[in-house]
């Protein structure tokens, strides 16, 4: 006879899995209408107006299109990876969402070790996005899959740096901890925590622009960089098999901004001593990506090389003397 609580334990979670599945699907839904509504309001155009009041079920026809068309697999293709890398790109996003708690009780799942477990899960993503690229018999898609490494090695390591700084200010790898920490007023983010190091702003701004280089967004783009690559690592996808590369773009885009807003805002605290709740964390977490979307209208694509050396010249010198920085206040202030 198997325990009412194991039982209770597994319908939770099977319940979680299925909102975080539909969450990660409505995100990637709005956010690309948003994607377009956003730069039409800067450049006084109207965006998408045609489906629905105001264009609102845009983003529904868009995703019945994509349902409707064939997975074409072209002679050649490695057909197991090519198929794979799909899956191998959404899942790992919808993992790191099962360990973000958005408030203090809506978390599928409260391990010690969330902040290792998300960067774990979010490794995988990459090697997802190689596998599709190396697959698919494209030299187009095989020049995104080199990139894809290089990418991916230069912009982990200053996030990674960041990450170790924080968690040596925090002393632990709980999501959960990290954020009762910064309750109350907004200069207890650690964001603002100076006392802890001078470079805790400068920490989120490289934290931030880490995670839309690891998210795939302008001007880091290079693995996709349609006007030179025709679409990159997905040149060969159609149907669901580009829309699932699709929703874990925006998905990861989820992921990294709930996470600077675990890390560095408070999480779901409010910092006018109203009730915290999960709102205000939505709040933060949209306004992250209302940011994302701004940076990426706001800047052009830069050159590959020129990505990469703003990681080895600048990000990676500026976390390392933040870690360094905050391991000696550490020592001295304890």
């Amino acid at each position: 006879m198997i325990p009412q609580e194991i039982i209770w334990e597994v319908v939770r979670l099977t319940l979680y899995v299925v909102g975080l599945i539909a969450f990660a699907a409505f995100n990637a839904a709005y956010l690309s209408l948003a994607e377009r509504k956003v730069p039409a309001l800067f450049q006084l155009r109207y965006g998408p107006k045609e489906v629905g009041p105001y264009g609102l079920l845009q983003p529904v026809a868009d995703g019945l299109k994509l349902m409707s068309k064939q997975l074409l697999v072209q002679d050649g293709t490695d057909v197991f990876l090519f198929k794979l890398a799909p899956v191998m790109v959404i899942v790992p996003a919808v993992m790191c969402l099962a360990v973000i708690p958005f408030s203090e009780t809506v978390s599928a799942r409260n391990i010690s070790l969330g902040l290792l477990a998300v960067f774990s899960f979010s490794s995988v993503h990459v090697l997802g996005t190689m596998l599709g690229g190396w697959a698919s018999y494209n030299k187009y898609a095989s020049i995104a899959a080199a990139r894809v490494v290089a990418q991916n090695i230069a912009y982990e390591i200053p996030l990674l740096l960041v990450v170790v700084a924080l968690v040596m200010a925090t002393h632990t790898c709980n999501l959960h901890e990290i954020v009762d920490q910064q309750a109350g007023a907004f200069w207890h983010w650690n964001v603002f925590r100076f006392q802890v190091s001078p470079l805790m702003p400068v920490s989120f701004l490289l934290f931030f622009i880490c995670m839309l280089a690891e998210a795939n967004r302008a001007p880091f783009d290079m693995y996709e960089a349609e006007s030179e690559l025709v679409a990159g690592a997905f040149t060969e996808y159609s149907g669901m098999g580009f829309g699932l590369f699709f929703i874990a773009e925006y998905a990861n885009i989820v992921v990294g901004c709930s996470m600077a807003t675990v890390l560095f805002l408070g999480g779901w605290h409010c910092p006018f001593g109203l009730l915290p709740g999960l709102h205000w964390f939505l709040i933060k977490l949209y306004v992250l990506c209302f940011c994302v979307i701004w940076v990426r209208w706001s800047f052009p694509r830069t050159q590959f090389y020129t990505l990469l050396n703003l990681s080895w010249k600048l990000l990676i010198p500026l976390a390392f003397i933040n870690l360094v920085l905050t391991a000696v206040m550490l020592k001295i202030f304890g």
